[in-house]
């Protein structure tokens, strides 16, 4: 049994007292405290054989700070298979800062620039944290949970995809603001120029005062006995112009046996 194997139980023992760890879909997510963010990225190399880095980001946690993730790898052979290893720290809002793993792994160079500019996380003495994918005059981080979408105030959505927004003249959706948008009338180039945005209605509770609705009237069911008299009934013929088309047939009488009329009907001599 390996190292990697003793794991979660032997954290403290492999990345310190203040580590913790849990495993869960055959990967294993260590987090540990912003102090000892090297020192951990440091272990997994070395103790625990985890030489491939995959990839290092951030997700913004409201109230409790930004959670910096590095995804590293064991690849020792075919036979043991594949150990990964998740580790995390967190570093507070109000100084979002953490050494530079580059020193550790030398493919954090790119995986940090775009945390910086994605999330404002500072890492100390990269040799070039500048701009990976924004503009250089892009003011703000776009994967902040507290980032205004201004490009929705300055320039609404393109293209009609509610009704009431082409000609066609139909009633017009009331307009809602997604999270992250904020009201035109408070922020951008139309602020204090339109009217207060629409408010949804309270929803009213329903109490046992109110009226109940309708009951729905019961189907008729046919019986067994109903649905066969019906079909003994005759079916007249449908009517037609000619009358004498729905004329019954008559048959001649009947000869008696000493009628000395001839067949033929003509005068006897």
């Amino acid at each position: 049994m390996t190292l990697f194997d003793r794991l979660p139980d032997a954290v403290t023992e492999v990345f310190g007292e203040d580590a913790t760890a849990e495993q869960a879909y055959d990967l294993l997510t260590v987090d540990v405290p912003p102090t000892a963010w090297i020192t951990a990225l440091e272990t997994a190399r070395d103790t625990l054989g985890c030489t491939y880095f995959d990839w290092l980001s951030a997700v913004d946690e409201p109230g409790t700070g930004f959670r910096v993730c590095a995804h590293v790898a064991a690849l020792p052979s075919a036979a043991a298979g594949v150990h990964r290893l998740l580790l995390r720290t967190t570093v507070p809002h109000e100084a979002p800062a953490l050494p530079t793993a580059i020193g550790v792994y030398a493919g954090a160079a790119w995986h940090e620039r775009e945390t910086h500019e994605m999330f404002g996380v500072v890492f100390d003495d990269h040799p070039n944290l500048v701009p990976l994918l924004l503009p250089e005059n892009f003011e703000g981080h776009p994967l902040r949970k507290d980032f205004v979408l201004a490009a929705r105030v300055a320039k609404a959505w393109p293209g009609a995809k509610e009704p009431g927004e082409s000609d066609h003249g139909g009633p017009k959706r009331r307009t809602m603001l997604p999270p992250g948008v904020p009201d035109p009338n408070e922020w951008g180039p139309l602020k204090g120029q339109l009217p207060p945005a629409p408010s949804r209605p309270a929803r009213r509770t329903r109490t046992a005062g109110d009226a109940t609705p309708a009951e729905p009237r019961p189907r008729r069911s046919r019986s067994v006995s109903q649905g066969s008299a019906s079909q003994q009934e005759p079916v007249s013929p449908p009517a037609t112009d000619a009358p004498w088309r729905n004329a019954p047939e008559t048959q001649p009488p009947a000869r008696p046996d000493n009628d000395p009329t001839p067949d033929n009907g003509g005068d006897q001599e």
